[in-house]
């Protein structure tokens, strides 16, 4: 079987849509976030969360010491706070004062950006090596949301992507359990 390079699977991955989360701990007394989109759920009992950093990542050893992170999921008049915290063009090292964004300290005592659409608090319970990133699987401590009617950024296909006109519907299979 031939090997895939990174390029061909970076743009197949980019024709899935995700939501976009900042990633934020403790770096000593200074919070601290990073950017990211590889962020789910794992499992509902416990209720546990994984996200997936590079190990190259400047919040990696902050994170690991600290054991516990927050996953704050941003609404869709937040791309530039997406971008700063991605460390994007021109924007320097700001990310230690968490890019100027108004934050608070959550239920549990970790950084949480205070116009993030939802929030959660996790304690790491396990870390996977994943090639050139880790998987850390956490326990969802504390959660919260703000108003329903707030919708989340998206990014595909290297862009960001906004909810013009959102519709519902109805599962139309019967629901798993």
């Amino acid at each position: 079987m031939a090997t895939l390079d990174a390029e061909t699977l970076r743009t197949v991955l980019r024709r899935f849509a995700t939501g976009v989360a900042v990633v934020t701990t403790w770096d000593g007394d200074r919070p601290w976030g990073t950017t990211v989109n590889s962020f789910s759920s794992a499992s509902l009992r416990p209720p546990l969360v994984m996200v997936a950093l590079a190990r190259d990542r400047r919040i990696v050893p902050a994170l690991r010491l600290t054991g516990r992170y927050a996953v704050n999921i941003l609404g869709e008049g937040q791309q530039a706070l997406s971008d700063c915290f991605a460390g994007g063009p021109g924007l320097g090292r700001v990310k230690a004062e968490l890019c100027g964004a108004s934050w608070l300290r959550g239920t549990t005592g970790l950084p949480i950006l205070a116009d993030s659409i939802a929030s959660l608090e996790c304690t790491v319970v396990d870390v996977h090596a994943a090639g050139d990133h880790d998987l850390y699987i956490a326990r969802v401590d504390a959660a919260a949301t703000a108003d329903e009617k707030s919708m989340p950024l998206l990014y595909y296909s290297g862009r960001y992507l906004r909810i013009e006109r959102a519709s519902t519907h109805e599962l139309e299979g019967k629901p798993e359990k």
